[in-house]
């Protein structure tokens, strides 16, 4: 079984270094990618010199032992084995016979954020290249020990083997004269049909390790010496701390301490008093003791109805254009056939299983040490870094498993209330948030409202089309110059997807602003708009008089496409054409997302009066290329569990500027008796194209299952969320 997040890893690789770590650990090998800004340079660790920075994926030991550098922190979607599995697959290695490091944010490694659904997508190429470049050194390292030529030799198990003889030799025992070796540039790399990991239901290592309880989250860590904390956060955000009384706190058993610090997100920083104590326990009974009095600011004004309701007032302001193709205008006014609709999508909490947490420990006046669940220590680096004013390189991040993130995690504001809070009581500090700070306290995906316009020929073909979306920015939450426009990619990037044939296009976004910390959530942006975009499609159809799937394969798709392809498998495993019993509808929809193309088909059945039921979801997703089918279809039922949460369960609303949800009580998740059937279909071609695999199944799901309510019963949801048991 392969060891699992050990920190114990080689910092910046150089000469000097090299020689010191093969002195101390017996290491022959270390090779990887050149860091250095727009270089794909491949290198030995015997043939660097100072002034490089060596990405050290693979270390091969004299003693055999190999390990393979993880660069990507896994929350669950599987990059703990998928991206090793990279480098392995041309290496001839089993996963089953390495060691897995978590890389800690040093520079050498470059960007390692698990977000953007990027993790395999962006390093497909690079790292299988890094697996090439080692066997062929291995190769002719070998071939030169038994005077061959290396066209005789070939890899296999962490073993080199001379055809003829059949004698072999392990990459223990080759690693030092390979590292001597000009590392190959332009290795060769293996063809799909000799994949022996890549393509392949290979077992995760990380799953034994989770069922028996063994995995290492961020919530588990414990250092010696560590003391516990808890923190009251302003109740209404950008509130203020005017004064505390914390006596009755200090007299509950076990607390220590309690000190004034802000938590930073962004460009926002908010007020609490944080309570230490020498258990957790202690430390959240101290605060539920606290006496705190807040300066509001005029902000316990904001309520989410009113806010709404100025959204749905902007729906005919003139937004920032974001796409646009022909005269909307004019095409829309000479149009014979109109129709317009308005749609709505709720502000929603991440609320992954594991709350936030952190664990942080001052080493020297300037040097800290971090244990978390984050989607990047590069990002936990750079947050402290900023926050604290200290240098990064004095900064040692460790990475753990992520019990879920979905975007929440991108931003490690727990990490920088942590490490304010250690340095105030001069211990290592575990700070853990309740359920309770997860869910109200941000930040959170934005809501989005659409306004949409169509005009259709009497033949009911599409002349012209409008999609405006009206919105919050992340941007302006996160980035004090962005606050004016709002404008941001994060918030544009779903309208500017065009995957149909519409003429005279235009489509516009319009900024609000909003007291409310927002953040990145699975898909983002498209979440919210593929909603309102599939929806309409739908009512486009209906009042064309086409069957809606018929309607974008004939209508809007009448050229060879990726999208046209996936709705015609979509079609045949959904067994769209075949009659369906009285009272159930059949519901499609799709969406791409960061070059990953998913959709749905979704089947409901009317239980007259009581609502709907959920009955089958056929799913598909196109890929060109799969690492591991297995997760795949773990991420698209992943998907459409997150998404059916977010249509039918969830949102935040605020009133009297506070969040008015709390647990999951009134903030509720998917349970597994609610879960359907999901049957995923993965359209695998091979193709050049590396496409994401994360998220692309979250957007499609609402409109798929809005789509068939009305199929079923002829009821049109514009709004979410949704109520199955009452629509």
């Amino acid at each position: 079984m392969s060891e699992i997040f050990k920190t114990n890893r080689p910092s910046a690789i150089n000469r000097r270094n090299f020689l010191k770590l093969s002195s101390f650990s017996s290491v022959a090998l270390v090779l990887g990618v050149s860091a250095q800004a727009g270089s794909s340079r491949l290198m030995a660790a015997g043939n660097l010199a100072d002034s490089y920075n060596l990405t050290p994926y693979i270390i091969i030991e004299k003693t055999g032992k190999i390990t393979l550098m993880n660069p990507k922190p896994d929350m669950g979607q599987g990059t703990f084995q998928s991206v090793p599995a990279l480098i392995a697959e041309e290496l001839e290695l089993s996963l089953d016979a390495v060691t897995i490091l978590q890389t800690g944010g040093e520079a050498e490694y470059g960007r390692q954020v698990s977000g953007g659904s990027t993790s395999v997508r962006l390093n497909y190429f690079s790292l299988r290249k890094v697996g090439a470049s080692a066997k062929e050194m291995l190769l002719t390292a070998a071939a030169a020990e038994w005077k061959v030529p290396v066209g005789e030799c070939y890899a296999e198990n962490a073993k080199v083997y001379h055809k003829p003889s059949g004698k072999s030799i392990g990459y223990g025992d080759l690693a030092e004269a390979a590292s001597k070796l000009t590392v190959p540039q332009d290795p060769k790399l293996k063809e799909a049909k000799d994949f022996k990991i890549l393509g392949k239901n290979y077992p995760r290592p990380d799953v034994p390790l989770k069922v028996s309880g063994r995995a290492v989250y961020g919530i588990d860590v414990e250092v010696p010496g560590m003391v516990y904390a808890s923190v009251e956060h302003n109740p209404v955000f950008g509130a203020k701390v005017i004064s505390y009384d914390d006596s009755d706190a200090l007299k509950i058993k076990g607390v220590l301490k309690t000190t004034k610090i802000q938590r930073s997100l962004g460009k926002n920083k908010y007020d609490g008093i944080a309570v230490v104590a020498d258990n957790f326990w202690a430390a959240h009974q101290g605060r539920l003791a606290l006496k705190i009095k807040w300066d509001y600011q005029d902000l316990d004004h904001f309520n989410s109805k009113d806010y709404e309701q100025s959204l749905r007032d902007l729906k005919d302001k003139e937004g920032k254009v974001v796409h646009t193709d022909g005269d909307f205008e004019k095409s829309y006014s000479d149009a014979p056939v109109k129709l317009e609709a308005f749609y709505e999508t709720p502000i929603v909490s991440h609320s992954p299983m594991e709350p936030m947490n952190c664990v942080v420990q001052w080493t020297g006046p300037d040097t800290v040490e971090v244990w978390a669940s984050a989607q990047g220590p590069d990002l936990v680096k750079g947050e402290l870094s900023r926050t604290l004013g200290i240098p990064r390189d004095h900064i040692k991040v460790h990475i753990l498993f992520n019990g879920g993130a979905f975007g929440r995690r991108l931003y490690p504001d727990f990490a920088t209330e942590a490490a304010n809070i250690s340095k105030a009581v001069g211990k290592p500090v575990k700070l853990v948030w309740t359920r309770e700070d997860d869910t109200q306290l941000g930040p959170f995906r934005p809501l989005t409202f659409s306004l949409l316009k169509a005009g259709l020929s009497a033949d009911g073909k599409p002349v012209a089309f409008q999609h405006k979306v009206i919105s919050p920015s992340i941007g302006a939450t996160m980035d004090e110059k962005r606050n004016e426009t709002g404008e941001s990619s994060s918030m544009t990037e779903g309208i500017s997807s065009q995957l149909y044939e519409l003429p005279n296009m235009k489509n516009e976004y319009v900024f609000s602003e909003i007291p409310v910390p927002l953040a990145a959530w699975r898909s983002v942006t498209s979440s919210t708009v593929a909603f309102a975009m599939e929806c309409f499609i739908d009512e486009m159809a209906v009042k064309a008089g086409k069957d809606p799937m018929s309607y974008r394969l004939e209508i809007l798709l009448t050229k060879d496409s990726d999208t046209k392809k996936l709705l015609t498998k979509l079609k045949e495993v959904s067994h769209w054409d075949k009659p369906l019993p009285k009272g159930w509808g059949r519901g499609v929809a799709q969406y791409e997302f960061f070059a990953g193309l998913a959709g749905y088909v979704v089947e409901v059945s009317d239980n007259k009066g009581g609502g709907v039921k959920i009955e089958k979801v056929y799913a598909v997703i196109d890929l060109g290329t799969v690492v591991n089918p297995d997760m795949v279809a773990l991420q698209m039922e992943g998907g459409a569990t997150m998404a059916l949460t977010a249509a039918t369960k969830n949102g935040i609303s605020f009133k009297n500027g506070q969040t008015e949800q709390t647990n999951f009580h009134n903030n509720p998740i998917v349970r597994i008796n609610e879960m359907p059937e999901v049957e995923v279909h993965i359209i695998a071609d091979g193709g050049p194209t590396i496409k994401g695999v994360g998220e692309p199944g979250v957007p499609p799901f609402a409109p798929a299952l809005a789509n068939a309510i009305y199929a079923a019963t002829g009821k049109r949801i514009r709004k979410m969320p949704f109520d199955l048991n009452k629509v």
